[in-house]
């Protein structure tokens, strides 16, 4: 499979708003959806921060039968088939394997590694997806094996984009795509600077916003 073919059923709803149509429908940080935002088999939240846990944007893609994979913190805001989780923790859902591992800040404090914030790998029809949520470059990310990294290049809260290139090519995906950008922090030209320094070594593929 060509590194751009890993990419082509996700779609990128801005900010750290990603979903990947295959066997199941799976939703990652939902916020500020379009109405026409198709629904969530799995909904994974990072932690609470109201750009990643928002429970209006969950309310747009829920069904009945969705679940929701979250921390302690944003599991209190949301209601339904909500699943509690921590870094360490394994699970299979509906077909779909979930890891969870750490997010958080090591030159910064607004995400502290005492939170428990997440990330997640979500392996489904053969491809692994890790979604890094907000973290700088952490540890945790060098033991990684996965296909498709998203991965934050705004800076402020998160690695900057030359912070992104380090864990990009410790991460060693086969592709790799900037997040975090052109809502609340960072721009396009985050992206395209985190896509140019990997030129060679990562495939990069910067997607356009959807909605």
């Amino acid at each position: 499979m060509k590194p751009e073919e890993l990419v082509k059923n996700v779609v990128w709803f801005g900010h750290d708003a990603i979903c990947i149509k295959g066997s199941q429908r799976v939703f990652f940080d939902p916020y500020e959806l379009p109405g026409s935002a198709p629904k969530a088999d799995i909904i994974l939240i990072s932690h609470e921060h109201f750009d990643h846990c928002s429970p209006q944007d969950v309310e747009k893609i829920k069904k009945p039968d969705t679940i929701i994979i979250t921390d302690k913190m944003s599991a209190k805001k949301l209601s339904g088939d909500v699943r509690t989780v921590k870094p360490g923790d394994k699970l299979t859902v509906k077909g779909v394997t979930v890891e969870v591992y750490p997010a958080y800040n090591v030159n910064k404090q607004f995400h502290p590694a005492s939170a428990g914030m997440l990330s997640f790998v979500v392996e489904m029809d053969g491809v692994r997806y890790y979604h890094a949520g907000d973290t700088d470059f952490i540890p945790e990310m060098k033991n990684l094996k996965v296909d498709v990294a998203f991965l934050p290049v705004s800076g402020t809260y998160v690695m900057t984009a030359e912070e992104a290139v380090e864990a990009a090519r410790a991460i060693k995906p086969k592709i790799a795509v900037p997040m975090h950008y052109g809502a609340i922090v960072g721009s396009l030209r985050d992206a395209q600077n985190f896509a140019k320094a990997l030129e060679g070594e990562v495939p990069v593929v910067i997607l356009n916003k959807a909605g």
